[in-house]
């Protein structure tokens, strides 16, 4: 589920970047928006944040799997953390790529913290997508992969899911055709059509036929638990994070760093040791799809979350989910 609260900047420092170059070839200075957890200890792992995440929302297993880690969690470009549409002048921030991304990030952690090389990056959703993209891009610099509930490329029917919520937003009337801010608007009902167009794959029908929302969130009602955790939750975002994170979100293709553009071939050129760990009942980032890259890569291997919690059990949203990933990511990085 989306972080329901404004912007925590608890423990949030921010690294400056002059004249940063993205991959449409605009350039912008940005600032990239990180916290680091335990930052003494000698081995560094990287946290991307997903969609919907804040830096302070983001599961980071620093009580448990990673506690003897120095942990910097990263809130990717265009999140409302680190430089994005909302906090950029109107029609300046560029199309966003995963490569942009992880760039801004590698440079955030060489030239700023001075890490020479990291032990994993591991990352939910989205943060599992530049978990692959990490792992292509700077093969040398990172040991270990570990992609909760992503993939190296997104598939034409997760393509298709996000045009609902998108199409939702974009025909709202009050994101008047993107001028809300000029014209003053603050676009609720757009993002309350966000959010009910998402909630349902967000979950498994399995979690809803054995009414979680109610038994274990304490809603009376389906409609009382979208209102709450999937309307109101989409109020503290801005539509243009929120649309070009998922437009980002749909063009993910490792294939794209080859130049046959093959993401097979892609995968096999991993270097790193990967733990794949998809959720069995995720209906936009399916295991099947898991099982595939797999099968090219290397030095990877499966590992399927049981859960009816869909695909947001692999981002924390209930203990038992989390224990089980916990000790998942505690035996691969022990390896």
């Amino acid at each position: 589920m989306p972080s329901t609260e404004q912007i925590d900047a608890t423990g949030i420092s921010h690294y400056s970047i002059p004249d940063f170059k993205f991959l449409d070839g605009s350039t912008l200075s940005i600032n990239v928006a990180y916290r680091s957890f335990n930052p003494s200890a000698a081995k560094v792992i990287c946290i991307p944040t997903c969609y919907g995440g804040r830096i302070n929302s983001t599961l980071n297993f620093t009580s448990g799997a990673l506690k003897d880690y120095h942990v910097v969690v990263i809130a990717m470009l265009g999140n409302g953390e680190s430089t994005s549409p909302s906090n950029t002048a109107e029609g300046q921030f560029p199309q966003l790529d995963y490569q942009d991304v992880v760039k801004s990030q590698y440079e955030l952690l060489t030239q700023h913290l001075a890490v020479k090389e990291l032990e994993a990056v591991i990352g939910f959703s989205m943060g599992g997508q530049q978990a692959f993209y990490w792992a292509c891009m700077y093969p040398d610099f990172m040991k270990v992969s570990i992609p909760i509930c992503g993939s190296a490329k997104t598939s034409p029917h997760n393509w298709a899911f996000l045009e609902g919520p998108k199409g939702a937003l974009l025909n709202s009337i009050d994101y008047a055709d993107g001028a809300y801010r000029a014209k003053g608007i603050s676009p609720v009902r757009g993002l309350h059509a966000f959010g009910r167009a998402y909630c349902a794959w967000a979950m498994s029908a399995a979690w809803f036929r054995e009414k979680i929302w109610q038994k274990e969130l304490g809603f009376e009602t389906v409609d009382k638990f979208m209102v709450a955790e999937w309307e109101q939750s989409f109020e503290s975002w801005d539509p243009e994070d929120l649309l070009v994170l998922a437009r980002m979100w749909q063009a993910a293709d490792i294939g794209v760093l080859r130049k046959d553009g093959d993401y097979t071939k892609a995968l096999e050129d991993v270097k790193a040791r990967v733990l794949v760990m998809p959720a069995r009942t995720d209906q936009y980032f399916p295991p099947e799809d898991s099982e595939i890259e797999v099968k090219h890569l290397k030095h990877g291997e499966l590992a399927v979350l049981e859960t009816v919690w869909g695909h947001i059990g692999g981002g924390g949203a209930n203990d038992a989910d989390t224990e089980w990933m916990d000790k998942r990511i505690a035996a691969f990085l022990s390896q």
